[in-house]
């Protein structure tokens, strides 16, 4: 399955740390943004990673080159940050089945195998894996409705009076049935593309979205104070297990 990373954001609420660097190459407990992402993606099976570039595409470029840990990179250029729906378009000619698709400046530690386990069993056209907000935080993100199944049924994204406090996280699987959606997508009051607009219309059209709960965390880096709090939550979790740590230290000097 081939995974898409959107990473062609300026992150300009972590300035100073992307004065000189895209928001993907902030670096979090040692390594990128970026890093974590392919490390996940290629642990759930990746076998080619697609990664949208934009702002200082670059160092990105530069840094990563063709392949990673032996899997294939293709980039794709978002010439302008209009939506994540915008984004993942630039990437339609490289795909046709089934795929990933992480936000390039999420952390996980968190159940995203269940995702891909249930986009494999060929039940739903795309799966999400969501997560529950204190309500008053709602209205930040792409808010879920689901039905008794744990099927999606409505998604809005950023509403004022949130219908739910189930959220999308950063982490979807879909068919390519997503792209023709994105082509239908308007610009929302934001002037965006919105990616949670085209999933609207994979339910208007009859398309099964499942839900599939958080078990874990992750955190959206999008203030300098979240890179500290991802720090500390991966420096916790390697001194609960500091075999696991022991075995990435062998790995990383081999």
């Amino acid at each position: 399955m081939k995974a898409v990373v959107l990473a062609a954001g300026k992150g300009t609420r972590l300035r100073p740390l992307t004065d000189d660097k895209p928001k993907g190459m902030v670096e979090v407990n040692g390594k990128p943004l970026i890093t974590h992402c392919f490390d996940q993606l290629i642990d759930l099976g990746a076998d080619e990673l697609i990664v949208v570039v934009g702002y200082m595409k670059e160092v990105i470029i530069d840094h990563y080159g063709d392949a990673y840990e032996g899997v294939p990179i293709t980039y794709t250029h978002q010439r302008e940050q209009k939506g994540l729906a915008h984004a993942l378009l630039t990437t339609e000619e490289h795909i046709d089945d089934d795929f990933m698709l992480i936000l390039g400046d999420n952390i996980f530690q968190a159940n995203l195998k269940d995702v891909v386990r249930r986009q494999r069993e060929d039940r739903a056209d795309a799966a999400f894996l969501v997560e529950e907000v204190p309500w008053e935080e709602a209205s930040r993100y792409g808010v879920c409705d689901t039905n008794q199944y744990g099927e999606i049924t409505d998604v809005v994204e950023k509403p004022e009076d949130p219908p739910s406090n189930l959220v999308m996280t950063g982490f979807y699987t879909f068919s390519p049935a997503i792209f023709h959606a994105c082509h239908l997508v308007q610009p929302s009051n934001r002037g965006e593309y919105e990616i949670s607009d085209a999933v609207d219309l994979l339910i208007q059209s009859g398309r099964t979205i499942d839900a599939i709960g958080l078990d874990g965390w992750r955190i959206d880096v999008g203030y300098p104070e979240d890179r500290e709090e991802a720090e500390r939550r991966l420096s916790d979790e390697a001194e609960a297990d500091p075999d696991e740590s022991a075995e990435e230290t062998v790995e990383s000097d081999a």
